[in-house]
């Protein structure tokens, strides 16, 4: 270990980048405690403390929406503007074409992905205003209502995220990394030294307290080592290249296929589609028709982030998305046509209408256990801590979502792979 970061420290180039997104990372984390001027933040604090649906809001933004920051949706606006552009990708055929140009296709589709993202987080950034000033019992902005009052907010909020995408851009190309995926990664990180924290305090006083905290670490720490196994786990397709003789056989090659294809789109999708009956609700309770508020206590209870059907929900959902969103980013088909072209083919299989069907069942047996996978990862920590709330030695809050869990490994996995090839480049240069 200590041989490994010592490598990293004498490749100077790498140290400079690594410097320079920690530097950049730190920046953003002091941002998100610069808090929009006039706004009660111990009012909003109340809102995120009593509502446990806010309280994941909260935890995705890693507090920045508990502080009502300047970057109060994160990067939200700019993932949600990403998904949109590839599913269009597929709808639209000069987008699509711009898909199969390489570099420089993909440069215009991430230009228009910010331009969408700049509608999207103004747009964003009134509702999470008029939400979160509903849900408080004392104005969060006074005169809220009032042009002068709101806009000058909005459009704060909207220069964060815009600046949040430029921050995540500069450390992308001179860090080390995806920016958007490490700014991401310090929201979900910044939290758990907090729940650390409390929970020891607890067991200064009570040490049966320090029982579900031990008990959450343990389990957050098997959890991590399946979602590494499952992530870094493929399925190899043998292709044989005709072309390439190699002692009288065809090369030798293979297609690998990921078992979750997916990522985290599902459990965005699936996240997005289960809370909405309890974002609804929030408004519907505050309503004077007595029937009105009656659908609206009715979703509370029925749609609370640890009630039967929002878990049976959210884990169907995961799984439907999962297929949903690999039919589209995935194009048997395509894959296909492209190893013909090369002049391969699957033993055993003919090329063409043989090989896209083949290639589309093995893809939909992925998926089956991809998104059962996801999905399994996702309420895990939930059924947790209504296990542990039911029982005598209580509970304490999840250091990480299971979505949380998906995203650190997968961007600590990537940071591995990039920071190893540096090491490579930097070995071959002194041989040179």
């Amino acid at each position: 270990m200590f041989k490994y970061i010592s490598q990293i420290w004498r490749s100077k180039d790498l140290r400079n980048k690594i410097l320079f997104t920690l530097g950049a990372l730190l920046v953003f984390r002091v941002t998100t405690q610069i808090s929009i001027p006039g706004a009660n933040i111990d009012a909003i604090r109340a809102i995120f403390q009593q509502n446990s649906f806010f309280g994941i809001f909260s935890a995705l933004t890693g507090g920045s929406a508990e502080n009502f920051s300047v970057v109060l949706m994160g990067v939200s606006p700019y993932i949600n503007a990403s998904i949109i552009v590839q599913l269009l990708t597929v709808i639209i055929p000069k987008w699509e074409a711009l898909s199969k140009e390489g570099e420089q296709g993909q440069k215009i589709l991430n230009k228009y992905t910010r331009w969408l993202a700049l509608p999207l987080a103004f747009l964003q950034s009134y509702g999470t205003i008029l939400l979160l000033n509903s849900q408080s019992q004392v104005p969060i902005l006074d005169n809220i209502k009032d042009p002068s009052v709101i806009l000058p907010v909005m459009l704060t909020i909207t220069t964060g995220t815009i600046w949040l995408m430029w921050l995540g851009e500069i450390i992308t190309e001179r860090g080390i990394g995806n920016g958007i995926s490490l700014i991401i990664f310090a929201n979900i990180i910044a939290g758990m030294p907090q729940i650390v924290a409390q929970s020891l305090y607890l067991g200064q006083t009570d040490t049966q307290a320090l029982i579900p905290f031990i008990s959450t670490i343990l389990f957050t720490l098997i959890l991590l080592v399946i979602i590494v196994l499952v992530t870094e786990a493929e399925r190899k397709i043998p292709i044989t290249y005709a072309g390439h003789q190699f002692q009288g056989r065809g090369e030798q090659s293979a297609l690998p296929i990921r078992i979750n294809q997916a990522g985290m789109i599902p459990i965005i999708f699936a996240v997005s589609l289960v809370s909405f009956p309890n974002l609804i609700s929030s408004f519907m309770q505050r309503a004077a028709t007595p029937w009105v508020k009656s659908i609206g206590d009715f979703l509370s209870v029925n749609f609370a982030p640890n009630s039967t059907l929002y878990i049976v929900m959210y884990f169907l959902f995961i799984i439907l998305f999962t297929y949903f969103y690999v039919s589209i980013t995935f194009n048997s088909k395509q894959v296909a046509e492209n190893i013909q072209k090369r002049g391969g083919y699957i033993p055993g299989i003919r090329p063409g209408s043989q090989t896209v069907e083949y290639l589309g069942k093995i893809s939909n047996r992925l998926n089956l256990f991809g998104g059962t996978f996801l999905a399994m990862i996702a309420v895990a920590p939930i059924l947790l801590q209504i296990l542990m709330s039911g029982s005598r030695i209580g509970s304490v809050p999840s250091l990480i979502s299971g979505a949380g869990m998906i995203i650190v490994v997968g961007v600590v996995l990537e940071l591995v792979r990039q920071i190893n090839a540096q090491l490579v480049m930097h070995d071959y240069d002194k041989l040179v």
